[in-house]
């Protein structure tokens, strides 16, 4: 039997940082506690671009969603490690454009679980959004709960949106993304991106997260991100720093690459 609301609530400690909440402490929301703005001001006094990453982090999910369902077509999403609900969540993005889109989140933390289901009663449209409770090292497990919403003869957007430092083996984390993309048709398309290390104040600021109680957040190369789009064709302007991929406006430096490929 699935945990209730108030079983998964008892599990949580606002006394300990949490990585969904100090993402929502950065992005403006207010689901967090003073352990997660601790550790998050922790980081941002060494690395106040933190803050910024965290929004245009979520500008860039907005930009390759609404490019996904408006130019590509795409009708059904798999978003892996979504985190806690802010603004403009990627069912909302799509739905925007395609009523009937299908959004299937997957994250194992008791407190998305909780946002989720609240998530979920609240949406409108022709569309399904529903929310799978798994740990993004079972792919298996992902596709099989995915399969019971999403149709895998037809397109998919797998989404790994600035989740797959918590995997400290770069050989791990492909072996996750390729299990999946492997599984989804041709015609499907890989959107991920996440922080690099190209900086000296990022990767002190990951340090001081990870003393602060913070689980620790692995930074890659551009390179060794770029290396988990293998075999795919990547969407113009290939992979860059997530504030160029198609801004709408004036982009700054930042030390996170993404990118958006499509299955051939």
């Amino acid at each position: 039997m699935a945990p209730t609301d108030d079983e998964i609530s008892a599990q949580l400690r606002p006394d300990l940082p949490h990585a969904a909440r100090i993402w929502n402490y950065w992005m403006g929301g207010k689901d967090n506690f003073a352990a997660d703005r601790a550790a998050g001001d922790a980081v941002a006094m060494v690395y106040p671009e933190i803050v910024l990453m965290a929004k245009e982090s979520r500008r860039f999910l907005i930009r390759a969603v609404r490019y996904l369902a408006a130019e590509a077509g795409i009708r059904q999403f798999l978003d892996i490690g979504t985190g806690l609900p802010t603004m403009q969540n990627t069912h909302e993005v799509a739905q925007a454009v395609a009523p009937e889109a299908q959004v299937v989140y997957v994250d194992n933390d008791p407190l998305v679980l909780v946002h989720a289901r609240a998530l979920m009663a609240q949406a409108a449209g022709n569309g399904r959004t529903t929310h799978v409770d798994a740990d993004y090292h079972s792919p298996g497990l992902i596709l099989a709960e995915a399969a019971k919403v999403l149709d895998f003869s037809k397109p998919i957007a797998v989404m790994f949106m600035g989740v797959m430092g918590y995997e400290p083996d770069l050989k791990v984390v492909a072996s996750i993304v390729d299990a999946v993309v492997e599984a989804v048709p041709a015609g499907s398309y890989l959107v991920l991106w996440d922080g690099t290390n190209t900086t000296p104040a990022v990767v002190e600021g990951a340090e001081r997260l990870a003393r602060s109680g913070g689980v620790p957040y692995i930074l890659r190369s551009p390179e060794e991100i770029g290396s988990l789009f293998n075999g795919l064709d990547m969407v113009e302007p290939g992979l860059v720093q997530i504030t160029d991929w198609r801004p709408d406006g004036d982009a700054e430096w930042l030390d996170a690459y993404g990118a958006v490929a499509r299955k051939p």
